[in-house]
């Protein structure tokens, strides 16, 4: 038990050295970063179309 508490007293004293980002900081980032996921979800479905237009028109080369 001895060891819990000193534990979080050092997780306590660690937090309160963290430099925490400001709120505007914070919303940049977040936009950044969902602006990063949208591009890379509209460029990962415009792939995945092309990719099975393609092997639709491999497949039906067979028939």
């Amino acid at each position: 038990m001895k060891n819990l508490t000193k534990f979080l007293s050092d997780v306590r004293v660690e937090l309160s050295r963290v430099e925490w980002p400001t709120f505007n900081d914070f919303v940049g980032a977040t936009i950044v970063v969902l602006s990063i996921v949208a591009i890379f979800a509209v460029f990962f479905g415009v792939v995945d179309k092309i990719l099975s237009i393609v092997a639709q028109y491999i497949f039906s080369l067979g028939k």
